[in-house]
């Protein structure tokens, strides 16, 4: 039962662990023989194996190889290793890079699908594209989708880990999210690891491990019944008692030690007699510790120093390399391989365990084999019988020694073609002596590391390159790069390394720029808007070029926009207009001032025209949304501004370029929570309520997968889901969302779409709390005219603040609703001024409220707003009741409540049919929601809107009323998501 390498060890007394295992197999696969059974509806799980050091966990997890092997499964094998496991992605690549190279190139394609692109380089497939870095959580959803298409494509699939708690931080951070699916997929999940050695990365070891992890199943040491069993196994059935339980006693019953020992009595040419049970204690000396390493003296330098070379290159050894690196030419290297075989140091690698890897483009050839040195059985790749032996090896290596040897390692790795990556470990072993090749091979591997999605071992190269030191004329540049690495990790780290690289003096000035830039992305990112403004703008003071000038001062205007409490908007917002009007060029700096200033035109509340202006001339063919140096926050801004100019469709377009750009670069995490959320917000103002909870949800699942804290990006997800439950009529669960994140005082720095504060304001109306409202959109109102934010259309603050005022302040809750509706007629959108209108009618008289939501009625048939219609319908309907013109009102309420079921908005409905019952009528059945397409009658009202054609000529046209050519266009403004004047547009194929 040796915990080492060689297969065939008889599993001894672990009865109660291959009762689980069996158990799980037979829950996967069904009753043994019988895999196709198990595999249309198998159950998958995870087991987790725990022992101290040499207690037999790779005997026990060999056994499960076997076992799920026999019954016709997929096996995964990986071994985490000592000397690998700050090498990204090791323990993934042993998984899957048998599948992916007995698949060939157009199966490889077809396994990663989509995601080949953004796995590939993290596979060791293809070298990394310039300047593509998926981020980590990009990787692992890729990760969890390759290897849930194959568990279904090539199931059961039974994914053995060995040595788990050396496995490398992006595998198991990986393998720790994913394991728990397993219990969802014809997936079984097993892994072993030593409980006394925790992982440097231990988070997500624990997850799976810990106390709120999967219980392990502990190995112990064996009884003197096992220990004789192993001792009969290799000295023969003539041992007696007496020396086993003696053998025992001196190993403690540890499976590795017991059957060590026993091949030393056998070498020794003990006889296993009770006589002799005195030399136990002097042959189990050698075995570890000391002992170890004096045997290995025994044999000699030559031995030596190839078990050294061994140890530096683990945990699989290509004796050619080894013999390099230990200067021994092909027969003293045959030599050594022999004695340490014969001394049992090390051994062949079994077939079985052995990857077949393709051959990666990042990797240019193998390890040359001189052809000289006896290939050893199993490929001709040698490892350390036990890791127990490979670390005290490595570890009795003089400590300078060791040092250059994996320098002289490096140098070996990267001649041979494995790229910088495979030498970085053996570089960051090394002591720093300013040689500038060190410098250029660690930032190679940091580069390397970053396109394959490993930032924190991109890190770590780069902190040791700056330890090197680099050059003066290249440290600002190192810095650079090692404050990209660390961004989503640790961002006030970030900003200490930027702000060092700004204080070199040798730092050009087109650097310069970009390190600006990136210090004020991550100060942002820290909700310190004020602070990230002050950075650009004295970039832009020192800039000592026009464009370079320009750009700081498209940065300045930018985070400008998102800081919700700057001290001069209504000056910040003339200059960048006077910028605006000059702008003739067509450079990205140029198109960045003119999305932001149209922008800028929407929250002042300019005419939506303005606005439209700036963005069509900023969008051109199209803006870049994954951008690495200019971000992707103006394009954003660019889609927003469609949005709220009453243009979603145009809006949505440009969304989902942007989140289709995120994914194909695999960005998973700020920039997709962004998308997916302000999509959701898109769907809201639409009136597809259902759609819009759906994206909600997702940015906030995404948001949330970044970590704790209150970013921006969490408050953008929380504030859209929050007014889209309360569209539906789902108060007390908004509530509780609002609770449960925290959506309350203190509000960010940053400003959000929708306000926090003011969602907030609206949610305490919705509960019923209008004086806690009211004061506190009164408060948001101080804030928001302070920077000059008068548009109703982006922030309806007024509208809310005005029926918080009703109960106890009315005439002062007209003046304020009458004071949007003036803002909103200068902004000029239908959708803004018959949502203004229809609050204004919720204050108003009763005579007057009729007037009123007549009005914003007939605008709201002109926008796109399909749930704002269906509340004003449903207002209207009200109204006219009340003022007793009861078959008017049942035609709006039953037009209302059609149109609120369609938007999925079950509140109102259920208003709708309260009214109706009110009203003495009987709330007819519903129809289906409209399909998505025009109809017939739909398309040709709005082909003729779109020449020019006014309703009353169409309705000649087509000798229909016009109020019939009304409805019709307003279905066609929902469905295609914009107003009158962008139907032309919105009506090309």
């Amino acid at each position: 039962m040796q915990d080492g390498r060689r297969p065939g060890r008889r599993v001894l007394e672990r009865e109660s662990q291959i009762a689980a295992v069996t158990g799980a197999l037979t829950d996967l696969c069904g009753p043994e023989g019988d895999a196709a059974e198990g595999a249309a509806a198998g159950r998958g799980g995870l087991l987790v194996f725990a022992g101290p050091a040499g207690t037999g966990k790779t005997t026990l997890l060999a056994e499960v190889r076997r076992s799920a092997a026999a019954r016709g499964c997929t096996v995964l094998f990986a071994r985490g290793a000592e000397q690998e496991q700050h090498t990204p992605f090791h323990v993934v690549r042993q998984l899957l890079q048998p599948v992916l190279a007995a698949a060939g190139e157009d199966g490889r394609r077809e396994l990663l699908g989509d995601w080949y692109g953004i796995l590939g380089p993290a596979m060791g497939l293809m070298a990394a594209q310039e300047g593509t870095a998926p981020d980590p959580t990009g990787v692992r959803d890729g990760l969890d989708w390759v290897v849930t298409h194959l568990g279904v494509r090539r199931r059961p699939v039974v994914l053995v880990l060995d040595d788990a708690h050396w496995a490398d931080a992006e595998s198991l951070d990986w393998l720790a999210g994913y394991a728990p699916r397993a219990a969802e997929l014809p997936m079984l999940v097993v892994l072993a690891h030593r409980p006394d050695e925790q992982p440097s990365h231990p988070a997500a070891f624990r997850a799976m491990t810990g106390p709120g992890g999967t219980r392990p199943h502990v190995l112990g040491p064996l009884t003197p019944a096992g220990v004789r069993a192993l001792v009969r196994e290799a000295l023969g059935e003539g041992a007696d008692e007496e020396f086993c339980r003696q053998l025992w006693a001196v190993t403690g019953g540890n499976p590795f030690e017991t059957v060590e020992l026993a091949e030393k009595v056998r070498e020794k040419g003990v006889e296993p007699r009770a006589g002799n049970t005195a030399a136990l204690r002097d042959l189990a000396s050698q075995v570890k510790g000391t002992g170890l390493l004096d045997r290995l003296e025994r044999l000699g330098g030559v031995a030596k120093r190839f078990a050294w070379a061994a140890a530096v290159l683990a945990p699989e050894v290509s004796p050619a390399a080894a013999a390099g690196l230990a200067g021994l030419g092909p027969t003293e290297a045959a030599h050594a391989v022999e004695q340490l075989r014969g001394a049992r140091i090390l051994t062949p690698v079994p077939d079985a365990d052995r990857p077949r890897a393709p051959a990666p483009a990042a990797r240019l050839r193998a390890v040359p084999d001189d052809g000289l040195l006896p290939a050893p059985d199993g490929g001709g790749k040698l490892e350390f019988v036990h890791p127990l032996i490979a670390g005290a090896v490595y570890r009795s290596i003089p400590h300078g020694f060791r040092v250059a040897m994996h320098g002289q390692a490096a140098v070996e790795v990267l001649d041979a073609g494995l790229g910088a990556t495979a030498a970085a470990r053996h570089l960051l072993e090394m002591h720093p002596e300013g040689d500038p090749w060190v410098v250029r091979r660690l930032r190679e591997a940091a580069r390397e590391h970053m396109g394959s999605g490993a930032p924190e071992a991109a890190r770590r190269c780069l902190a040791r390159a700056l330890r090197e030191p680099p050059a003066p004329e290249d440290r600002g540049a190192v810095l650079l790069e090692l404050g990209r690495a660390s961004l989503l990790h640790e961002p006030a780290t970030t900003i200490n390394h930027l702000r060092a690289a700004l204080e070199e003096p040798l730092l050009a000035p087109a650097l310069r720029e970009t390190v600006a830039s990136r210090l004020a992305q991550a100060i942002a990112h820290t909700d310190r808007m004020a602070e990230a403004v002050a950075t650009v703008a004295d970039a832009a003071r020192h800039a000592t070029d026009a464009p370079g000038r320009l750009r700081m001062r498209a940065e300045q205007f930018m985070w400008s926009a998102f800081s919700a409490d700057e001290e001069d908007a209504p000056a910040r917002s003339r200059r960048l207009a006077r910028l605006a009007d000059r702008i003739t060029g067509r450079t990205r700096a140029h198109r960045h001032i003119l999305g932001l200033r149209a922008w800028d035109a929407v929250v002042r509340g300019e005419p939506a025209d303005t606005a439209l202006h700036f963005a069509e001339r900023a969008l051109g063919d199209g803006l870049d949304w994954a951008c690495d140096d200019w971000g992707y926050e103006v394009p954003l801004l660019v889609a927003s501004t469609f949005m709220y100019c009453d243009r979603p469709g145009r809006s949505e377009e440009q969304f989902l370029d942007g989140i289709a750009a995120f994914e194909r670069r695999g960005w998973r995490g700020g920039h997709l929570a962004s998308g997916y959320t302000l999509l959701g917000y898109l769907k809201y103002r639409r009136g597809r309520l259902a759609e819009a909870e759906d994206f909600a949800r997702t940015g906030l699942e995404i948001a949330e997968r970044m970590g704790t804290g209150r970013l921006p990006v969490e408050w953008y997800a929380v504030g859209t889901l929050v007014v889209v439950l309360l569209a539906r009529g789902r108060t007390e669960e908004a509530h509780e969302l609002a609770r449960e994140h925290g959506c309350a005082a203190p509000f960010p720095a940053a400003v959000t779409f929708p306000d926090a504060q003011a969602v907030h304001g609206e949610l305490l109306l919705a509960l019923g709390r209008h004086r806690d409202a009211a004061r506190h959109l009164e408060e948001v109102g101080r804030r928001l005219e302070a920077r000059g934010t008068r548009n109703p259309a982006w922030c309806r603050w007024q509208l809310d603040h005005a029926l918080a005022l009703a109960p106890d302040h009315p005439d002062r809750a007209r003046d304020v609703a009458a004071d949007a509706v003036r803002r909103a007629r200068a902004f000029g959108t239908a959708g803004g001024i018959g949502q203004a209108l229809r609050a204004a009618a919720a204050v108003a008289p009763p005579a007057e409220a009729v007037r009123l939501l007549d009005e914003a009625v007939a605008r709201l048939e002109q926008s796109p707003a399909a749930h704002e219609l269906a509340v004003a319908l449903v207002d209207h309907g009200t109204a006219l009741r009340r003022a007793g013109r009861v078959h008017e009102a049942a035609e709006q309420l039953y037009r209302g409540m059609e149109a609120a079921a369609a938007c999925g908005a079950d509140g109102l409905v259920r208003r709708a049919r309260g009214e109706l019952t009110a009203a003495g009528l009987r709330p007819r059945r519903l129809r289906t929601p409209q399909d998505a397409d025009l109809t017939e009658a739909e398309r040709a009202v709005a082909v003729r809107a779109a020449r020019g054609t006014d309703n009353a000529g169409i309705a000649r046209e087509l000798r229909l009323r016009e109020q019939a050519v009304v409805r019709l266009l307003s279905a066609v403004f929902a469905k295609t998501g914009t107003d009158r004047a962008g139907l032309s547009r919105a009506l090309e194929p």
